[in-house]
């Protein structure tokens, strides 16, 4: 199951950056204790969690000033696992 958080409106012709994370989000009850901190974010465009992916992938795209140790201190706060997915 697919989780969104945001959209990207007013942000039209932006470069954006696509981060791709590994965690142990596995709960919508777990989805909604990210989703506040993750929307308050105004560089974070959009994020999805994908509960059902055997990595429960955490895909957010930023407008390119959001570092990947910034998403994984985010999650690390809640108590939740993160790491990047490269390429």
């Amino acid at each position: 199951m697919l989780h969104k958080g945001k959209n990207s409106s007013g942000q039209a012709g932006l470069t954006s950056e696509v981060l791709v994370f590994k965690t142990n989000l596995d709960t919508k009850r777990e989805v909604e204790a990210v989703r506040c901190t993750l929307d308050q974010y105004s560089s974070i465009m959009e994020w999805s969690i994908d509960i059902e992916d055997v990595d429960n992938v955490l895909r957010v795209v930023t407008l390119g000033d959001v570092l990947e140790e910034e998403i994984i201190q985010i999650l690390a706060i809640h108590g939740f696992y993160c790491e990047e997915l490269l390429d």
